[in-house]
């Protein structure tokens, strides 16, 4: 009979319920347990199962290139960060607030780390998210024109709860890949979803990358109306 449950349960796909029953049922039997204390047990583990399955679904889907985590980082290498208020962040309240947050700061000194552990502390938590190196996005964005997809894909990025922009630093532009990039910003703005951005330029210094001055002044007053801007002003962790 059990082999037969067991063929049953793969056939559902409950992998969860499947992978468990061999060892439920034999302490259910040495403890004595009524079948609705084996029914509850087996479904626990079966939802768990599932949620672990997405967890790593998003976490794949989301590209982050390097398996880093909050738990990872060398704050201690790095005081000029404070680890109170990434940890705050970590608590995800800002994705409600359709808060942006922005790292600024040298080449190597965690701005990616943070960013991408953030965003793994979302995906954990259940939100859908996708981590971007600029210049990979604005190169696809401007691939999209081609075949008229733009807005198909302006409305998929539109759509994650949090989306990280990795390294918007001295591109290579050309007038229609940043038209595309202010409208992604613009209607991720509109729609409430929030941008961690990590870029080794101040803000003042857009300017040189990014053009006309009036489409520029218009991202940077967005990002500010709900922005947590933290600088990093230490030392390359890579020294």
């Amino acid at each position: 009979m059990s082999e037969e449950i067991l063929e049953v349960l793969n056939q559902l796909k409950l992998g969860g319920m499947a992978a468990v029953l061999p060892r439920l049922l034999t302490k259910a039997q040495r403890e004595g347990w009524g079948h609705q204390a084996l029914i509850m047990q087996l479904l626990a583990e079966e939802l768990n199962h599932q949620r672990e399955r997405s967890v790593r679904y998003r976490i794949s889907q989301a590209k982050i290139p390097w398996d880093w985590t909050l738990n990872t980082f060398p704050f201690e290498r790095q005081p000029t960060v404070n680890r109170s208020q990434i940890m705050t962040l970590a608590g995800l309240d800002f994705i409600q607030r359709g808060e942006n947050i922005i790292f600024t700061g040298r080449t190597g000194t965690g701005k990616s780390g943070l960013a991408s552990g953030i965003l793994r502390e979302a995906l954990i938590s259940g939100y859908r998210g996708r981590f971007y190196n600029v210049q990979n996005l604005l190169d696809e964005l401007y691939a999209s024109l081609a075949d008229r997809s733009t807005p198909r894909l302006l409305m998929k990025l539109c759509r994650y709860d949090l989306l990280v922009l990795d390294e918007l630093g001295y591109l290579t532009l050309i007038p229609e890949q940043m038209n595309a990039f202010f409208k992604l910003m613009k209607e991720r703005y509109e729609a409430g979803r929030p941008t961690i951005i990590t870029t080794n330029l101040a803000l003042e210094n857009w300017y040189d990358i990014l053009q006309p001055k009036d489409m520029v002044d218009a991202l940077l007053d967005r990002l500010h109306h709900r922005c947590c801007l933290i600088a990093i002003k230490g030392k390359s962790l890579r020294t």
